[in-house]
Parts: structure tokens; C-alpha cells; sequence
């Protein structure tokens, strides 16, 4: 005698019940592709808040230690790869029930997975972004220039952090050189949203317009504490649209929400590959 088939996931019926799933992603859903997230399970921070844009701007220093954090740290966050969760995602999208993806990541995994609809709402890293002339230049170039002015630095090793960081902690940055834009001298910036830094106007309208036409939504891998996410699961829940969420631990909008899903997002999503 034959065992039955197990009874589909309350993820995996929700999913089945919606074609047009607007689906929202942050850092829990690339942990796996050795990228570490910013909060622990209660939504806390797990070290030092992000570099501030105001300093960054403003603070020779500010940008000093974060271009010498990023050298090291881009090493291996540029190597990372999609890992289960993004080719689930991708998936879901061939078989056209995503009406959109948006993601608070900045590391480009679903692009690399085969997702096609994306919208970065806070950047992507891979690029470097002039703050006078706006000038963009691929992150790897950049790092070879930082290499090339700071060779010493390259010796250098340090644990992962977050974005492409690294944990350069009692360094003395005031002698890394950070080059100069090549075209007009200006700041250069990794093409990302800082804190303190407003997503642009035309970013969150083009996700509000996706939103409109989805029949559900699906968080995977955020706490939402960030309000530039959290303002979609809001505009959801004005909708009356159902609304499920893959992460481990609380998030913002738990008293939002139709399903909650605490499993890692890899296996919650294992179903879609």
C-alpha cells in the first residue's frame, strides 16, 4: 500500500489561489548566498547602523572608512551567487503568476537567478554612481582603481558584513585614498540608497502601479522595519489584497498579514522548483 501525497503547504495553496502575486523580498532571501542580513529575529539591529548619506557627503573620514571596508568586503560579495529562494522566485515568475518583484536587496541575485520583472528598489552595488556629473561605472572597475591606490590594504582581511561591507574593525582609515569621479572630480557613491537617502520618486511610483494590478501580495525574507518596504505591505492591506510573509522571526507588519510563514526562505519556497 501506497503512502498518500502530502497535503500542500498553507504557502504553496496561497500561492496556487493568486496569479498576479506582487512579491517583495529583502535580506533573508540571499543569507544562504553568504550575504548577512542587517536585524535579528525581533527586528533589531545586529551591529552598527549603515553609513548615514549626510556623512557620507559631508565627511572625508565617513567615506574613507566605508570605500575600505568595501574593498575588502567586495571580494566575496561580488562572487555570490543566487542560491534556491531566487530560482524559486524565477520560477515563479516563468510560470506568470509574478506580477512584480521588488527588492530591498542591492546585491542583483534575482537578475542573476533569471528573474526578469525587478525593480531594485534601494540600488544596486554593482554599480558606482558621481555625484556631481552622475556618471556611472561598473563596481569592479572601481575596485580595481581602490586596489590600485590602497595596495597595501589589499593584504587585509576581514569577516563579512552586510552589502558588500566588512568588519575592519580598529583600522586607522585616514590614509586609504578614495579616487576622485575621472570624468569631473566628484564623490563617488555606490549606486545604492543610503540611509537618510530617499528612494526616488519615480522607483516607488512604478512599484505602486505594480501593486495596483497584483491580486496578492508575498514578503519573502524581511522584517519590513524599514519604511521605504513596509509603505507597499500598507498600500496592500488599504487594497484588501491578501498578504503572505517568509521570514524568521517578527516583522512590521505581522497584524497585516493573511499567512505567516517562519521557515528559512529556501525551504519555504522549495515547493516552486
Amino acid at each position: 500500500m501506497t503512502n498518500p501525497p502530502l497535503a500542500n503547504s498553507p504557502l504553496e495553496d496561497f500561492v496556487g489561489r493568486h496569479e498576479k502575486l506582487f512579491v517583495l523580498t529583502g535580506a533573508g532571501c540571499s543569507t544562504n548566498s553568504g550575504i548577512p542580513d542587517y536585524r535579528d529575529s525581533h527586528g533589531n539591529w545586529k551591529r552598527t547602523q549603515p553609513v548615514n548619506f549626510q556623512a557620507f557627503m559631508s565627511e572625508e573620514h565617513t567615506r574613507q572608512r566605508y570605500w575600505a571596508r568595501s574593498l575588502i568586503g567586495w571580494r566575496r560579495f561580488g562572487q555570490a551567487r543566487p542560491n534556491d529562494a531566487h530560482h524559486a522566485l524565477a520560477r515563479l515568475e516563468a510560470g506568470g503568476r509574478c506580477e512584480m518583484l521588488l527588492t530591498q536587496n542591492v546585491d542583483r541575485l534575482h537578475q542573476s537567478a533569471g528573474h526578469r520583472q525587478v525593480i531594485d528598489l534601494h540600488g544596486r552595488l554593482d554599480l558606482v554612481r558621481c555625484m556631481g556629473c552622475g556618471a556611472k561605472t561598473p563596481r569592479s572597475e572601481f575596485q580595481n582603481r581602490l586596489g590600485r591606490a590602497n595596495a597595501e590594504w589589499l593584504t587585509l582581511d576581514a569577516a563579512d558584513a552586510p552589502d558588500g561591507d566588512a568588519d575592519l574593525e580598529h583600522a586607522e582609515f585616514s590614509s586609504f585614498k578614495v579616487p576622485p569621479c575621472e570624468a569631473c572630480g566628484g564623490i563617488l557613491k555606490p549606486d545604492v540608497v543610503f540611509f537618510g537617502e530617499n528612494v526616488p520618486r519615480e522607483i516607488v511610483a512604478t512599484a505602486q502601479d505594480h501593486l495596483a494590478q497584483a491580486d496578492a501580495m508575498l514578503i519573502v525574507g524581511s522584517s519590513l522595519m524599514v519604511y521605504s518596504g513596509f509603505r507597499f505591505v500598507q498600500a496592500a492591506a488599504n487594497r484588501q489584497i491578501p498578504i503572505a510573509a517568509v521570514n524568521l522571526g517578527r516583522t512590521r507588519a505581522d497584524d497585516l498579514l493573511t499567512l505567516k510563514v517562519e521557515e528559512r526562505c529556501e525551504a519555504a519556497l522549495a515547493f516552486l522548483l
